[in-house]
């Protein structure tokens, strides 16, 4: 599934005040290992970069990656409590756990922190807690709303989820979201302060031209896919279109619940490679390689109709064209910068189309990534939302 990071020597948690600023400590909860995390490692490095000590609690659900370990200068500690990906209520027990066993060490290392940076709902909760217990300002960086992402889950737990979410968000010291059409799927709460940070990528791209990591196939159109391993995420439909192209090539890598299903599908398949989990770097550096990235979002499932995932931005920041399904949060910013093309989501016919476009104008996949990239430098680098980040840490 990849290779899991190193141990190395230093464990000690830096001192809840910088050195020098008097930057407050700032601690990053996150459900899981943080191995990678791209998001929260680049939210660590900037915070970290403005002077902030910043260390990391993280859910390790598989007990295979070190407890301890330090990342950058970042402390991470992972607290390994058994449990699998999308299963439900059959995750009750190791989510308490997880709730019971985060609270703890959050009080154990009150002193060492002032800011508890909690990510989504599942680590918010003992997150405020602290504030009640200890006057910690609580920051809530909601990467996917909770309750509209449950799989296998009664919908009377998802309303009292959703219920406690939006409360909650009206009592933390400020609200993060990925993107603004995610205001609509919280309306309801009452955040004292709010920002939106879009899950983009540092920019690399220069670095990532010359890379040699992974050998680009030989092929009309090379397709790459990394992510969630869903069903609901288009996969089929794609391995079953290149299954019709033997000349067009598929990439595809990361991890989830329904990883065996997905590999089952395309093992066979000697156009189409599995790659498995692989680190972030690895995931940009096979990015780089694709002719075109596809992100497709199931739009019945409500959480995918306010989708951001960091996909889109890499596309951008990578100038490469993307195909992604309408109806999701993701279309109206690729139509609008004209960087990919848009099509329904589970129409195989309208998939096989888009590519063999793709596939046969060059010129056309030249002019979407040149988009792509333009819309990156102007609006969406990480550039402009450190300083989003910086501003809204400020204000609290």
């Amino acid at each position: 599934m990849g290779a899991m990071r190193e141990e190395k020597q230093s464990h000690h948690i830096r001192p809840g005040r910088g050195e020098g600023n008097g930057a407050p400590g700032v601690v990053i909860t996150r459900s899981n290992p943080v191995a990678p995390d791209p998001r929260v490692e680049k939210i660590a490095r900037a915070l970290q970069g403005k002077g902030y000590q910043v260390s990391i609690v993280a859910w390790d659900r598989s007990g295979q990656f070190v407890d301890q370990e330090s990342l950058e200068g970042m402390h991470i500690r992972r607290l390994p409590i058994i449990a699998e990906y999308g299963r439900g209520l059959a995750n009750l027990i190791p989510l308490v756990r997880w709730q019971v066993e985060l609270l703890r060490w959050l009080w154990i290392h009150r002193h060492e922190f002032t800011v508890i940076h909690a990510c989504d709902f599942d680590t918010v909760l003992p997150a405020f807690v602290m504030k009640q217990l200890n006057k910690k300002i609580v920051v809530y960086d909601v990467f996917d709303f909770y309750a509209d992402m449950l799989r296998a889950t009664p919908e009377w737990i998802k309303r009292l989820v959703r219920k406690v979410d939006l409360w909650v968000m009206g009592r933390v010291d400020g609200v993060i979201l990925v993107d603004h059409c995610r205001l609509e799927q919280i309306k309801g709460s009452h955040p004292k302060s709010l920002a939106i940070v879009y899950n983009t990528p540092e920019d690399i791209a220069d670095k990532l031209a010359g890379s040699t990591r992974f050998k680009k196939p030989e092929s009309q159109l090379h397709i790459v896919f990394v992510g969630l391993l869903q069903v609901e995420r288009g996969l089929f439909d794609l391995s079953d279109v290149l299954d019709k192209h033997p000349e067009w090539s598929l990439d595809i890598a990361g991890f989830g619940g329904d990883q065996d299903q997905i590999v089952e599908r395309v093992e066979d398949r000697e156009n189409v490679r599995f790659l498995g989990r692989v680190a972030y770097q690895d995931a940009l550096a096979l990015n780089q390689t694709a002719d075109v990235l596809f992100a497709m979002y199931d739009p019945g499932i409500l959480n995918h109709r306010f989708a951001s995932p960091n996909k889109l931005f890499e596309a951008m920041m990578l100038g490469k064209p993307i195909i992604v399904a309408s109806g999701t949060g993701m279309d109206q910013i690729v139509t609008s910068e004209g960087c990919g093309i848009v099509i329904p989501y589970g129409e195989r016919n309208s998939l096989e189309q888009a590519l063999m476009k793709l596939a046969n104008q060059p010129d056309l996949r030249e002019a979407l990534g040149s988009a792509a990239r333009r819309a990156y430098e102007e609006k969406y680098s990480w550039l402009h939302q450190k300083s989003t980040i910086f501003e809204f840490y400020a204000n609290l």
